[in-house]
């Protein structure tokens, strides 16, 4: 929580410069507001991040085309607010208004693809809708094993989800499959003692016990 409020006070101070000296509707100001917003995001704060987030969103809104990516951005740091206040139903809402954006604005193997589709994923599987879940998953994965080297981490978040998935579905030899192919990159690329390393084994250990 210290390092969120030392960050808080240096991007306050910003704010309160730029608002003198910059006309209210300066992308600078956006970005200010949108790294006031992820702040409060990250100490839980969930109404200050959104206030901080929409206000970077209004002056997107004026400032740039409607299929711009940085305005994708904004959608999915506000979709990121709600998904985390479990408000599901308008996660998806400004998550899927990313996905478009990005589906039109970027190539089909782009990584702020896999973002959203992994994003709109987690919130189905989030609402128990694991058929769904599945599909935006497996969208995302197919981008993630073009676009990354093979160890990468976002790899093996990807193959994690892809087996907790099954795992809520019941199936669970292709959960084990999936968080295996995950726990083999995390050892390659983390260090062992690693949290991530760590939950997977868990999760290992947990559909080994179901079956």
């Amino acid at each position: 929580m210290g390092d969120y409020s030392k960050a808080l006070e240096f991007y306050e101070k910003a704010r309160k410069i730029l608002e003198k000296v910059l006309p209210s509707d300066h992308p600078d100001l956006a970005i200010s507001y949108g790294n006031i917003g992820q702040v409060y995001k990250g100490m839980g704060d969930y109404s200050k991040a959104l206030e901080f987030h929409e206000k970077a969103h209004k002056i997107y809104e004026k400032i740039l085309p409607p299929n711009h990516p940085d305005l994708a951005i904004s959608y999915n740091s506000i979709g990121q607010v709600y998904n985390n206040m479990r408000e599901y139903s308008k996660a998806l809402e400004f998550y899927e208004k990313a996905l478009i954006i990005r589906e039109k604005a970027l190539p089909p193997n782009h990584p702020h693809l896999a973002t959203s589709y992994n994003s709109i994923g987690e919130v189905y599987h989030n609402m128990g809708d694991y058929s769904k879940a599945l599909k935006f998953y497996e969208k995302s994965h197919q981008i993630c094993e073009k676009a990354l080297p093979p160890n990468h981490p976002n790899l093996a978040t990807s193959y994690n989800n892809i087996g907790l998935v099954y795992d809520d579905m019941g199936d669970y030899s292709k959960a084990l499959s999936f968080l295996e192919k995950a726990l083999s990159i995390l050892k390659k690329s983390l260090p062992p003692s690693h949290p991530h390393i760590q939950s997977v084994r868990n999760a290992i250990d947990n559909v080994r016990k179901k079956m």
